[in-house]
């Protein structure tokens, strides 16, 4: 039987290696209760050696790690509502709009049913699916490869479709925001078809959580400075990061969390 600080070692190191683990999976691995395993993980991630997800664990990130839709899905759930709120005031009926798949322009979906008519390009599979009750407004997918971390369409062929379409807006994710890498993300193909996204957009609206700033990824798809209208944060994200932004030109728009003061 191993002792306490055995066990949440090899945990670690079991999560490390797999990328990512159940909490099922760690109960049956090691041979103790699933609240033991929930205990062992709350305490590796006060210690920073591993980061707690719905019903499992991740490891650390990496340049190129990136978590599962589902694992993103839970996270930071206020904060990407709030960002959704700020970027539906950024759309006008009778708008062509391209929403970027990710868990943030996700949380647009209830908003954008409330208009008559808008044309929406979306390269998500979770978007389309639940745009499929809406026949008032027009939805657009392109095809390509299915990327199941991140359920999005990627590759030559949704870049060749994205190249025959130009759009009123673009609202974009990202894995990471800084001002002298720019905007990051950890796969190349989907980066390649961020940068047409970009491209194909007269407005590029970028939304990121605060957690996503001052941190670089593995495949750079944009320049903040020189590509980005507005970036939609919350107003957790740190001051200093905003103001140093602001001071090279980047219009930055904070969206208020309900609860916190205005």
């Amino acid at each position: 039987m191993l002792y306490s600080e055995e066990r949440k070692n090899q945990i670690a190191t079991f999560v490390q290696k797999q990328s990512r683990a159940s909490v099922q999976e760690l109960s049956e691995h090691f041979g103790v209760s699933e609240s033991t395993v929930r205990r062992d993980l709350k305490e590796l991630e006060d210690e920073e050696m591993l980061r707690r997800t719905h019903g499992g664990a991740i490891a650390t990130e990496t340049v190129n790690f990136e978590p599962t839709v589902l694992e993103k899905s839970d996270r930071l759930k206020e904060e990407k509502q709030a960002i959704a709120q700020a970027a539906l005031s950024y759309i006008d009926e009778n708008d062509t709009i391209l929403l970027d798949s990710g868990t943030t322009t996700l949380q647009l979906v209830p908003g954008l049913k409330k208009f008559q008519s808008l044309t929406i390009v979306t390269n998500s599979v979770e978007i389309s699916e639940h745009l499929r009750d809406a026949p008032h407004l027009e939805v657009v997918v392109p095809g390509g490869k299915l990327r199941h971390e991140t359920q999005a369409l990627v590759g030559p062929l949704t870049d060749q479709i994205l190249k025959q379409l130009y759009v009123d807006k673009a609202f974009i994710g990202t894995n990471g925001v800084d001002l002298a890498h720019g905007l990051t993300t950890p796969n190349l193909i989907e980066s390649a078809t961020k940068r047409t996204m970009l491209e194909q957009s007269k407005e590029v609206i970028v939304l990121s959580d605060h957690s996503k700033f001052g941190k670089v990824s593995f495949a750079a798809f944009g320049s903040i400075i020189d590509q980005v209208d507005v970036l939609i944060t919350d107003d957790r994200v740190p001051q200093d990061l905003v103001e140093e932004m602001r001071n090279e030109g980047v219009n930055i728009d904070i969206a208020t969390l309900q609860g916190d003061p205005s």
